[in-house]
Formats: structure tokens, C-alpha cells, sequence
């Protein structure tokens, strides 16, 4: 059992849909066809129905999704766009590397995701966008996003790199899937993801006609005819072999999802009653896909709980241990002492379990009764 557990089990999921995905991956190096064609074009057409989205551009990678969704609104240097401290590098990343100045908003204790009454104070006159992140697999407040987007004139990025596949409910008649809400939606096939490739890749998603022509413009050189550049733009494409791979495991997503939400809800049955842990909180509005299971550890003892697994063979990971604007790269847009005290409570109590598709109960008890003899001792 010690040697077994794994926070990820790739070879795992790979091994039941073996026959399929080799077989697409033959057929691709049979055909010689690495770059775009039939696999990459089936990819897209297929995921734009499974969203019900009118336009998927993939591309090479979710980092690239998200910088070339903010290149496609033609804001200008020195603009400012929102993003949660309390999140992977990536989204603040990309608006740094664009010469805008990203915005670091503090996030609600008990979702992890953007904390909506901290959002209108930090407008200014340069807030040209918000990219909310749908962090763990669940969704951020959206209607409410949006209604503040548009009373300031405010693009919204979503950063669905964490929850493709859950569903926003607007209300008990009414829903969409996360990534298709807002002007343009972002997503990652990173091999852990809950919708994961071989290798890289990514998407971007859109019902405006416009910003999809402006979006494959700029992740094709900046060209709409071979030779023709109307733009600036950058080389992003998603290959052909993943694409193969994407194809057969979007077919087996709904039932990813549900496996990963099945596993949660016994962690949660089985350590809810231990007082020093707090379990992920549910929202009403969304289900959650759970590309994370996150426990808060209360009386610092996160990290004395994660060793203590770690010597039992347990892997667990901290997501996320510092928060963005005390990085290095960060500092320089924040003042000195700059403070979000939600954000670094979550740096300091957050723990997650691993969570996956091949989860089966035996690990899983391991895992629990583990966690159990430390809080016990």
C-alpha cells in the first residue's frame, strides 16, 4: 500500500482506455498528420458541443489560452486587470508579461475562489478586466461577476483550467457549462488536469464572433491567409497526437468528473467529524468536479499532518503556499507591507488529498485512517 498511492494516477486511467488511445495515436503517425488536421478539428468540434459553446480554438497550452484571451481585447499598457491572490502563477503571469498591472483581489475563505465584496473597491479608471479562476473545480460567483463587469465596462476572462466539466446554475431552469459565461473562457489539458492530454495543450472558448476571429488570428502569427499578417500574434497550437488523446478522453469526462466527486464526498463522510479539519465547502450554484480535494488545517498543524503522511507513504500537496504578490516577480506591483489576510490564512492551512479517477476504496481508507491516527495521537 505505502508504495501505491499516487496523488495522480495517470498510468492507471490510461490502462482502461488503453486499445483506444493507442489506436488514435497509430493512426495519427500513420497518417504523418502532427499539426492541425481531422484529429485537431474533431477535438474542436466535439468539446464546442459538449460545452455547448460556439467557439473552441485550441491551442498549446493553458498559459497561452490565458495570454492570448487578454492579447485578443486590445487593452493597452499600463491597463489593469483583477486576479485572486490566492492562485497558480499562470493568470497573473500573463497580464504581467503584456505590460498590464495585474490586481491582486483577496478570495473567500470558504470557496478559495474571488471574494466578490472585495472586487468594486479596487476598480480604477485603468480596470479593463476581471479573470476570475474557478479554482479546485468549482465555480466563482459569475451572475454576480458579470453584473459588476458590466455596470464598470469590464471584460471577463474565466480561468477554467481547474473545472472543465462542471455547470454553472443561474437558477433551477438555467445553466452553462464554466469556461462559456464570460467574453472569453481558458482551459488546460496538463496531463493531471481532470481533462488531461500526453503532453500540453489548451483552449479558448467564446460565443462572441469577433473575439474568435481575433483569437485564431493571434495564435496563428498574427495571419488569417498564409503570408498575410494582419497582426502581432504568437505560434499556439494544439498537435495532433493530443488531440487524438482529447478526443477519447472527452468521451469518458462526465464520468471522470463523477468518479473524482464520489471519492470527495467519503473523504468528506469520513473526516468531517475531526474538529482541527475543515472540509471543501459546496456552493449552491455550482457542482464541483474536484481537480482538488483542499482541507484547511486549523492550529498550524498543516504541515506536521502532511509529514506525518509523507511517512506513511501518503503524498499530499500545499495549493498554494505563498501567495502571488509576495513573489519576487509580484513585489513590484503592490506596496511594501501589502497584505490579504484571507489569502494567507489559505497559504498557511491548505492541504489537499490526492484525488483521481482510479481512487479505490482501500487507498482511500489508508488515507483516512492515517489522518485519523495523527489528530487521535
Amino acid at each position: 500500500m505505502k508504495n501505491q498511492i499516487q496523488m495522480v494516477d495517470l498510468k492507471g486511467q490510461y490502462s482502461k482506455i488503453k486499445e483506444e488511445i493507442d489506436l488514435g495515436i497509430q493512426k495519427t503517425i500513420d497518417n504523418t498528420e502532427f499539426i492541425g488536421g481531422e484529429n485537431v478539428e474533431l477535438f474542436k468540434k466535439s468539446l464546442e458541443s459538449y460545452l455547448n459553446v460556439k467557439y473552441v480554438i485550441p491551442c498549446a497550452n493553458g498559459t497561452d489560452a490565458l495570454q492570448i484571451a487578454i492579447m485578443a481585447l486590445d487593452l493597452k499598457r499600463g491597463d489593469e486587470v483583477l486576479v485572486p491572490a490566492f492562485n497558480y502563477v499562470s493568470t497573473a503571469e500573463v497580464i504581467g508579461l503584456l505590460g498590464l498591472k495585474p490586481i491582486m483581489v483577496d478570495v473567500d475563505f470558504s470557496t478559495f475562489n474571488i471574494d466578490l465584496e472585495k472586487i468594486e473597491s479596487l476598480i480604477s479608471i485603468k480596470t479593463r478586466a476581471i479573470v476570475p479562476v474557478h479554482l479546485f473545480g468549482q465555480a466563482a460567483p459569475m451572475k454576480e461577476i458579470l453584473e459588476i463587469a458590466k455596470k464598470h465596462n469590464l471584460y471577463v476572462i474565466e480561468d477554467n483550467a481547474q473545472a472543465i466539466g462542471a455547470d454553472y446554475f443561474y437558477d433551477i431552469n438555467s445553466k452553462n457549462k464554466l469556461g462559456t459565461i464570460g467574453d472569453i473562457g481558458c482551459t488546460s489539458f496538463f496531463p493531471s488536469k481532470n481533462l488531461g492530454c500526453f503532453g500540453d495543450g489548451g483552449a479558448m472558448m467564446t460565443n462572441n464572433d469577433e473575439l474568435a476571429q481575433k483569437i485564431k488570428l493571434i495564435a496563428n502569427h498574427g495571419q488569417n491567409k498564409k503570408y498575410h499578417h494582419k497582426v502581432i500574434g504568437c505560434n499556439s497550437r494544439l498537435d495532433s497526437i493530443q488531440a487524438s488523446v482529447l478526443n477519447t478522453k472527452l468521451k469518458y469526462l462526465d464520468q471522470y468528473n463523477m468518479l473524482r466527486a464520489n471519492a470527495a464526498n467519503y473523504y468528506d463522510k469520513s473526516l468531517k467529524l475531526i474538529e482541527e479539519i475543515e472540509i471543501p465547502y459546496r456552493v449552491k450554484y455550482s457542482n464541483h468536479v474536484f481537480h482538488q480535494y483542499t482541507l484547511k488545517i486549523k492550529n498550524d498543524k498543516r504541515d506536521k499532518l502532511q509529514s506525518f503522511l509523507w511517512d506513511k507513504g501518503i503524498p499530499s500537496m500545499v495549493y498554494y503556499p505563498i501567495p502571488l504578490y509576495k513573489q519576487e516577480a509580484f513585489r513590484h506591483y503592490v506596496e511594501k507591507n501589502y497584505t490579504l489576510h484571507v489569502t494567507e490564512k489559505l497559504c498557511n492551512q491548505v492541504l489537499s488529498l490526492p484525488i483521481h479517477t482510479e481512487l479505490n476504496m482501500d487507498i482511500q481508507n489508508y488515507i483516512i485512517e492515517n489522518v485519523n491516527e495523527f489528530f487521535n495521537h
